[in-house]
């Protein structure tokens, strides 16, 4: 059974239907990544996922259970975590306080009175490993995050959802406006993350580096998935390579 199944997902914003009845799944462990134009429904396919903006119609299931209609704070504490497109950080608040915050649907922070010393323990330590992940982050843990680059928001943007202890990520255009060398870093950390067991749905405008990066791919024609296979099989694909490999990554 896969951890991730959505099937005939319909999603509108407003008049407009940005999902057309889209299918994929995502296993245990998995990466998979989702290549398209812009307006193609990539993004939205991942709001749709993580309940921001709900399925008006198919289903969406998670581990087995059903979540279309959960609520997305609810989803959180499911398993699933978004590292949103164009990051958005807290810009005032320093990283740590960002990093708290990913944590906050575990019962809530571990700064709360109310919080268990075992759920202050679990946090710290995830705090800890986040901040071993990226440990630009840690360097700049007091810093507000509105001050750091575009780069380094985007580590602390995963960092972020890393703190809800996700067993699905989903990876919104996590290379948009970034230096290369810090892309680079990133993705290297995107493998660790993946290699701790962490199944990751990636969105990226970079096919080159989300063929890469994933074991299987889809893709996306104005809210329809038009393909779908192993991500060596897509990047031999004629129309793959024409539409979007076309130059070099």
């Amino acid at each position: 059974m896969a951890l991730l199944e959505v099937s005939g997902a319909r999603a509108r914003y407003g008049a407009i239907e940005a999902l057309a009845g889209v299918s994929l799944t995502v296993g245990e462990g998995e990466v998979v990544t989702l290549i398209g134009s812009n307006g193609a429904g990539k993004s939205t396919t991942l709001r749709a996922i993580c309940g921001l903006t709900p399925a008006v119609a198919g289903t969406i299931t998670f581990a087995g259970e059903d979540i279309t209609a959960v609520p997305a704070d609810e989803i959180v504490t499911r398993g699933i975590a978004l590292s949103p497109e164009g990051r958005h950080c807290f810009p005032r608040m320093t990283v740590r306080e960002n990093l708290d915050l990913g944590a906050y649907r575990r019962h809530g922070s571990f700064w709360q009175p109310s919080a268990s010393r075992q759920h202050r323990a679990a946090v710290a330590e995830d705090m800890d490993r986040v901040l071993t992940l990226f440990p630009r982050l840690k360097e700049r843990s007091a810093q507000q995050a509105g001050t750091m680059s575009g780069g380094e928001q985007q580590m602390l943007a995963i960092g972020r959802a890393l703190m809800a202890r996700p067993r699905l990520l989903l990876l919104d255009e996590p290379s948009l406006g970034i230096a290369p060398i810090l892309v680079q870093r990133i993705y290297q950390t995107i493998g660790e993350i993946n290699r701790s067991g962490v199944a990751i749905l990636l969105v990226e405008q970079n096919a080159h580096r989300a063929l890469d990066a994933a074991s299987r791919g889809y893709v996306l024609e104005t809210g329809r998935v038009v393909l779908a296979d192993d991500t060596a099989v897509l990047r031999g694909d004629p129309r793959v390579r024409e539409a979007y490999l076309g130059s070099a990554p």
